[in-house]
Formats: structure tokens, sequence, C-alpha cells
């Protein structure tokens, strides 16, 4: 390696972690149930410092700490920014007739069948 590749690969280093930083720190906001993301910009990265397996370090008492602060950044769940709806029951595919299906499409759904053993 020459010497004028080292500025280029710390550049590249610092600009990877401020990404990871940005991405775990967003991870912790939805956790903790932040309604907008654009809230995370109230935080100075320049504080925050990632575990040694790339965790946010001490991320959901900073939340924490914002919920307090900024209690309107937030839902009125406890730990999440999901909807409250409730989603439909898993089924299954209803099966299509072959009456519904063109010829190239009965086809591939004949030899599916038959490479099934059904």
């Amino acid at each position: 390696m020459t010497d004028d590749t080292q500025p280029d690969l710390a550049a590249e280093n610092a600009a990877l972690r401020a990404r990871l930083l940005q991405s775990e720190l967003r991870t912790e906001a939805v956790r903790a149930g932040m309604v907008d993301l654009d809230g995370v910009r109230l935080i100075d990265p320049a504080a925050l410092t990632l575990t040694d397996t790339g965790a946010l370090d001490g991320g959901p008492a900073l939340m924490a700490r914002l919920r307090q602060d900024k209690p309107w950044l937030f839902g009125k769940g406890a730990a999440s920014s999901s909807s409250g709806a409730v989603p439909p029951p898993a089924a299954p595919a209803a099966p299509r007739s072959a009456m519904d299906m063109g010829v190239d499409e009965w086809r591939a759904a004949r030899a599916e069948l038959l490479r099934r053993g059904g």
C-alpha cells in the first residue's frame, strides 16, 4: 500500500462510520417509537459512539432522554411507531380455474402441477 492511499482509506472509513452511526441512531429511534425520523437530526452525532459490535452505545438511554425532553417527537404508543391496525389473517391463495387462464399460463401451471406430483 502506498502512502497516497492512506488519506483515501481514512476518509472512506470515516464516511462508513458516519453512515453506520446514522443507521443505528435511526434504528434506536424507531424502537423508541419516534413518529418522524427527522427528529434524529436534533442529536449531535459527534457525541455518539459505537460498541465493538457496531451498535449505538447507550442508545435506549439517549432515546429516553430525548423522549423526556421532546415528547412530541414520539407517538402515544410505548415502544413502537407501527400502526395499530390488525393485519388480515393469513390464507392460502385461491387456486385459479383453468378457464380463467390463457394457453401458455395453463401449460405452465399444468407442468408445475405434474412436477410436484399432484
